[in-house]
């Protein structure tokens, strides 16, 4: 088989990108549906608009991960393809569920456009075109992997994966949004729920268990690879809520705006763990509050607290209780795998 540009870092992505355009060609060609020019060029803006503009680390780990299972700096083109397609269906699973969260936050800009329901003429046809990205994951997996050994694996994996992220992000919600502000909702156990089901296994599990499957592994016996890489989500997700605050808005590209939003945050949670009585009754009356000055105060309270030392503290402690459950695999492909993912998260800044 001969074998396609796809060494590291940007030969992989340009591969990956090329890739992308015959999936979507496919789709717009799909013989189940008589489309008409209209719907077609809908549906081509739509997807463009959405699955494209994000870093693709998630599709581009899929890629990764087989490589290092596999041992091999290259691999043959139907290898690529097949790794590179399983990427996009990640892709495309984020596109789904990001257009229906900014429908739901009634947010205003993704990836620094404006959101797609707030596009001139699509309103809430927007959640009509989540519901066709998502169905688009399930045509791209029955074209390429039907007649596949692990292709009814694949299809359970993304179902499984997409209602453990539902079940989260309405858990988010519910928490959240529902009625009256309430802090008392909000503490470590119901944080670390949120973000496991919300945003580690698609973002963590996902991609590392579609390379298995590719390599012809059996996922039963990965229980332990899979709480490793939901337990490296949390952690990435806990150093999200720090540089929320912390961060330099400079480097990370976005201001934080976690304490006016009222997030379910790892910093608010750790606050309320440790703070006195007239500390919490501090958090009670401006978290969640627009007003630079209640920010302010929020802000002051974290440092009165000692937060950022806390985080230190934690981040060190999650690295150390990782490096010691992925050195226990027995695979050093699976160890090489898990480290690499570690490694890119470690101590990052942005």
């Amino acid at each position: 088989m001969a074998a396609v540009g796809n060494g590291a870092g940007g030969d992989s992505r340009a591969a990956f990108a090329q890739i992308y355009k015959t999936l979507k060609e496919e789709l717009l060609k799909d013989p189940a549906f008589e489309f008409t020019e209209e719907s077609r060029q809908w549906i081509d803006r739509m997807v463009d608009y959405n699955v494209l503009g994000g870093k693709c680390n998630r599709g581009l780990s899929v890629v990764d991960s087989y490589k290092l299972l596999k041992g091999a700096n290259v691999l043959g083109e139907e290898e690529m393809f097949l790794a590179c397609t399983l990427g996009w269906c990640i892709e495309w699973l984020q596109a789904y569920f990001l257009v229906l969260d900014d429908i739901m936050d009634d947010s205003h800009t993704r990836r620094g456009q404006h959101c797609w329901f707030r596009v001139p003429r699509v309103g809430l046809i927007a959640v009509n075109d989540g519901i066709i990205l998502r169905n688009h994951i399930s045509r791209i997996l029955r074209l390429h992997f039907k007649g596949k050994p692990y292709y009814a694996d694949l299809l359970d994996l993304f179902n499984e994966v997409e209602f453990k992220t539902a079940s989260g992000q309405l858990l988010d919600l519910i928490t959240t949004h529902e009625g009256e502000k309430d802090l008392t909702k909000y503490n470590i156990a119901v944080h670390r729920r949120i973000v496991q089901y919300k945003t580690a296994y698609y973002s963590f599990y996902l991609p590392v268990a579609c390379a298995l499957l590719l390599s012809g592994e059996n996922l039963d016996k990965y229980g332990a690879v899979e709480n490793i890489l939901v337990e490296m989500g949390t952690y990435f997700q806990v150093q999200d809520d720090y540089l929320d605050c912390y961060g330099d808005p400079e480097f990370i590209g976005k201001i934080g705006t976690d304490i006016e939003d009222y997030k379910c945050s790892w910093l608010v949670v750790q606050a309320l763990e440790r703070a006195d009585k007239s500390q919490k009754c501090i958090l009670f009356e401006n978290y969640g509050k627009k007003d630079p000055a209640c920010v302010a105060k929020v802000k002051n309270l974290y440092n009165e607290l000692n937060l950022e030392a806390t985080f230190h503290d934690y981040e060190n402690e999650s690295y150390k209780k990782l490096i010691a459950g992925i050195e226990a695999q027995p695979s050093i492909a699976v160890q090489n795998v898990l480290k690499s993912f570690l490694h890119k998260i470690y101590k990052r800044q942005k």
